[in-house]
Formats: structure tokens, C-alpha cells, sequence
């Protein structure tokens, strides 16, 4: 796993994307660069069967194997309702409860419906 801090500029993210590998992007603060707008989106294109990418003004090939996570120390971070809707945010400083709650909105905004309304897990 690649990890950058805080602003991946050196090639290492269009060579994770390329090929696969995880990025850790680490101590974010409340806003993200725009670079990273294709990459939140996943806006990937098709060119003689081959998935790719346009980052900034280069274009890559895009590997479906490749994932992006973001932390932040920030106790209460605010994000924009632009960039929640890109991404999947957890809170980590919250009790076990909160947490089963939050897993549970995930994997019902995903589809996913329980028996009884009921949280499968204990």
C-alpha cells in the first residue's frame, strides 16, 4: 500500500491506479484538491477495451483492483455535501452502537434490506 501525505504529486497515485495497488491518503483536511475529482468518481472510459482514466492531463490505464482511502485526523470534520456523496465516510470515534447503525444506513442505502427491519448482527 502506497501512502501519501498530503498531496499525491509524485506519480506514485497514476502508478497505484495503473496497476492495482491500494493508497492510503493520510491526514486530510476539510477540503480535497481537485486533482483527485476523476479518482472520487471513478470517471473511467473505454478505448479499444481497455479501461483508463484522465488524471490532470495524463491518461492511464485504470485497474479495477485499485482502492482509495482518505483519513483525517480531524476530531468533527465537516465535509461538503459534494465530496460525501463521492465517497464512503466512517467515523471511527464513535461508540459501537453508533457504529452498527452507521454500517447498517451503508448496507441499506446499497441495497442490501433486513428481515424485520432488524440489524443481522449481535
Amino acid at each position: 500500500m502506497a501512502s501519501l501525505f498530503p498531496t499525491p504529486d509524485d506519480g506514485t497515485l497514476e502508478n497505484a491506479i495503473q496497476f492495482g495497488t491500494p493508497v492510503l491518503l493520510e491526514n486530510i483536511g476539510e477540503e480535497l484538491d481537485a486533482f483527485l475529482e476523476p479518482v472520487l468518481l471513478k470517471t473511467t472510459f473505454k478505448q479499444q477495451g481497455v479501461e483508463y482514466m484522465r488524471l490532470g492531463e495524463n491518461i492511464i490505464e485504470y485497474s479495477q483492483d485499485f482502492r482509495l482511502y482518505i483519513t483525517t485526523r480531524l476530531r468533527n470534520p465537516h465535509y461538503l455535501p459534494e465530496v460525501a456523496v463521492k465517497v464512503c465516510l466512517l467515523n471511527f470515534m464513535i461508540t459501537p452502537l453508533g457504529l452498527q447503525d452507521q454500517i447498517c444506513w451503508h448496507l441499506q442505502r446499497n441495497g442490501v434490506i433486513f428481515a424485520n427491519g432488524m440489524f443481522p448482527f449481535h
